[in-house]
């Protein structure tokens, strides 16, 4: 005796792994300083946008604005494509920290990330991304990159040349 049935034999389909590098603190009603840290992987903004509001927009909201400093960034789009709708990206050179981005949402309102230079090693990035996303004092993104710096003498970007203090 045998059965059938109308069902599609399973398929192996291969691992992706997330490309977004992504450290969030908790959600909770206070907020205080950053609310986690971003490590994109090249300075290629659109792309890692793209990545990184496909990732935050079912968490947080429709993401609807994205603002960054232009410091490290070559190329700023002013517009991106994320999960069926069209998010604006601006840029502020004085007024926003060249290592945060700012994310914007209608239904949840404003998130501040660290944004981890893609040149940064992974120990470093791990520390950044703890320390971002941890419970400590409130620090700015500068404020992090500069005591990442200070104790560990990791490579830091300090405009457009990538500097190495330690051995």
């Amino acid at each position: 005796m045998s059965a059938t049935t109308d069902l599609a034999p399973l398929r192996m389909v291969p691992f992706r792994v997330p490309s977004t590098r992504l450290a969030l603190k908790p959600m909770s009603t206070s907020r205080q300083g950053l609310d986690g840290a971003w490590w994109p992987r090249s300075r290629n903004l659109s792309d890692e946008l793209s990545a990184l509001a496909d990732v935050l927009d079912p968490l947080w909201g429709r993401i609807t604005r994205i603002a960054v400093n232009p410091q490290y960034w070559p190329v700023i789009p002013r517009k991106l494509p994320v999960n069926g709708h069209v998010v604006k990206v601006g840029w502020f050179a004085r007024e926003l920290d060249p290592y945060k981005i700012m994310l914007l949402s209608y239904t949840a309102g404003r998130w501040d990330l660290l944004v981890i230079p893609p040149e940064v090693s992974p120990p470093a990035a791990a520390r950044l991304m703890a320390a971002a996303s941890g419970s400590g004092p409130p620090m700015t993104a500068s404020e992090l990159m500069a005591t990442e710096h200070a104790l560990h003498g990791s490579p830091t970007v300090i405009g457009h040349r990538f500097l190495s203090t330690g051995s």
